[in-house]
């Protein structure tokens, strides 16, 4: 058999895809010498990347590169090689795409396309001894996150992948392009991006505190906005909106987003750093409640996903207060 001499049909028909892995090439009757013999120079096909193969002589798509990264990154441990593959799997193990690669498959305008990268991510566990080669990034993990999948590829949940994105980035501005795109295009929150910078230690990084800073602003407005847009298209009564609640000899009691004083009843947002949500809101919460006044606590995703079931929240709040003792008076000032 010479390199121009055509295989059998049957690996042909029954491949998914024309980027495979050895062991997958093997599953389906071809031998390593066959593979070989395919590869020479002038072949039909070629070495993608250390026991993956492109089963064509032309360019790598962006398809074919995210394939091959995965495979190479979710091919079995060496001791487990010999195995035969599930042919109805793809064959990624526990292998995911993350950093700027996954943010471009999430459809993100701030990171520059797949095929436009010199690098792609990908995410392993920590236990695997996997190098990183040509084109293909090898990160690790502890412990996995779950991945989510867009067209068959799995991806690392998007603030994983903005961390693995920012350790990699240098320039202020790209930070802040895509952690800022992350929130007001809703694929997450902003303490969620925060607290995946700091399991990081990212955040001692000048750049990426003032692209945080940044995020947290925009992540505010943008659940402000869906708060005013809750209230007017449910029809709850107007509160007075961005005011600190204190006692009338000072002492402060904390600031709420909006207060019903008729009601007693307070809102609180969920846009504030880990550790001030930590910290800070248990403390005015239980101070608050003891004064009689009700807190509800919105998060932004709640907003984002429910907003006529936090309405129902509110609402069932407010006429609660007609059935407990009067709230302590308490002094309402501009935030």
């Amino acid at each position: 058999m010479n390199r121009n001499t055509p295989l059998s049909p049957r690996p042909v028909h029954e491949v998914s895809h024309r980027v495979q892995s050895a062991a997958q090439l093997r599953a389906n009757g071809v031998t390593a010498a066959q593979t070989a013999a395919q590869c020479l120079p002038g072949g039909p096909w070629q070495q993608l990347l250390p026991g993956v193969y492109l089963l064509h002589p032309g360019t790598p798509t962006n398809d074919d590169r995210v394939r091959g990264a995965l495979l190479y990154a979710g091919r079995p441990p060496a001791g487990a090689r010999r195995t035969v593959p599930d042919r109805s799997g793809p064959g990624y193990g526990e292998a995911m795409v993350t950093g700027l690669a996954a943010l471009a498959l999430y459809g993100f305008t701030s990171a520059p396309p797949v095929i436009a990268l010199h690098r792609i991510d990908v995410l392993v566990p920590r236990t695997r001894r996997l190098r990183s080669t040509r084109f293909v990034e090898v990160t690790r993990a502890t412990v996995l996150p779950r991945p989510q999948h867009r067209l068959g590829v799995p991806l690392a949940p998007v603030e994983r992948a903005l961390a693995d994105a920012v350790a990699s980035l240098t320039d202020a501005s790209t930070v802040r392009r895509i952690l800022t795109e992350a929130v007001r295009g809703g694929h997450c929150e902003p303490t969620s991006v925060v607290r995946e910078l700091n399991a990081a230690e990212l955040l001692g990084r000048a750049h990426v505190v003032d692209a945080v800073d940044a995020l947290l602003i925009e992540g505010r407005a943008v659940a402000e906005g869906r708060l005013y847009e809750m209230v007017r298209t449910h029809g709850l009564p107007e509160p007075l909106w961005n005011v600190e609640l204190s006692l009338p000899g000072g002492g402060f009691l904390g600031g709420v987003d909006a207060y019903w004083p008729e009601q007693a009843v307070a809102l609180e947002l969920g846009t504030r750093s880990p550790r001030e949500e930590h910290v800070a809101f248990p403390a005015e919460r239980e101070h608050l409640e003891r004064l009689g006044v009700t807190v509800v606590r919105v998060t932004p995703k709640q907003l984002r996903e429910s907003t006529a079931r936090l309405s129902v929240v509110v609402r069932t709040a407010m006429m609660a207060a007609e059935d407990r003792e009067p709230a302590a008076y308490v002094v309402v000032l501009p935030r």
